[in-house]
């Protein structure tokens, strides 16, 4: 994919970009950053806010981009490295059978939490071995409010997933630059742009009703009748994200 370049995304990604990496500290002077890059509209968006910020901001950092594919049918990232490489960025790519291996090792877990902690998991060592100290995902507003009601649904607990903070064994910092982006503004930007976009479409995913899309419909419902109701949301969870920021926290949210 020849002549791919680097696209910049709209103000008001950009803007809350920004907003989220200036409140919680998530990019510091001489940061190498890992992108945990899926080649969806989430992930894609993010590596152009970043490639645009790597070019304008203040700091200094440098960008890198994995790719961890659980070996599921319907799922070939492979176009992505033809694009990566044109935009210049160092790109990796590891395949590993979690979809086949979940089945022998859940232990009363679900898919998706399993799958996201063995990715997880997969991205550190990736950091590590290419010296970067701090991974980027791309979740946005929408995956924290989803959280955010099925921990107090169904977990009877107060809690979403963490801006920023430091994994485990303390060697990696992990960063959500899109926490203040809603998801059709990722939407938008990836069909404006004409992002190539890869959909996964996994089986344990999408075959049965799971209880993150049941709060997305719930969400969608409830914000045609209350417009400023991810507003109100982004405004109660705050606190919960910022507990800990840049602190030890390890996480096993399914899509985290």
């Amino acid at each position: 994919m020849t002549g791919a370049v680097p696209v910049r995304p709209s103000r008001a990604l950009l803007t809350a970009a920004g907003r989220a990496i200036g409140d919680h500290a998530m990019i510091r002077d001489g940061d190498r950053i890992l992108l945990g890059l899926s080649g969806g509209k989430d992930s894609l968006t993010l590596l152009h806010v970043l490639l645009h910020l790597r070019q304008r901001a203040p700091v200094r950092f440098e960008l890198a981009a994995c790719t961890v594919d659980p070996q599921s049918p319907e799922y070939d990232p492979s176009p992505l490295k033809a694009y990566m490489a044109a935009l210049g960025v160092p790109y990796f790519q590891e395949s590993q059978p979690i979809v086949e291996s979940a089945a022998e090792h859940m232990k009363g877990d679900s898919f998706c939490a399993y799958c996201s902690r063995m990715r997880r998991g997969i991205l550190y060592r990736i950091a590590r071995e290419q010296g970067c100290n701090v991974l980027a995902l791309a979740q946005h507003l929408d995956d924290l409010a989803e959280s955010f009601l099925m921990s107090a649904f169904f977990g009877g607990k107060l809690r979403t997933m963490q801006a920023h903070y430091l994994n485990d064994a303390g060697d990696v910092r992990v960063i959500r630059p899109l926490i203040y982006a809603r998801e059709r503004q990722t939407r938008d930007f990836a069909v404006s742009a004409g992002l190539p976009v890869i959909f996964e479409n996994c089986p344990a995913c999408f075959s049965m009703p799971m209880q993150r899309f049941q709060m997305k419909a719930l969400l969608a419902e409830q914000e045609k009748a209350h417009p400023t109701l991810f507003a109100n949301l982004l405004a109660a969870m705050k606190p919960l994200m910022t507990l800990q920021d840049a602190a030890p926290r390890e996480e096993s949210e399914a899509g985290a």
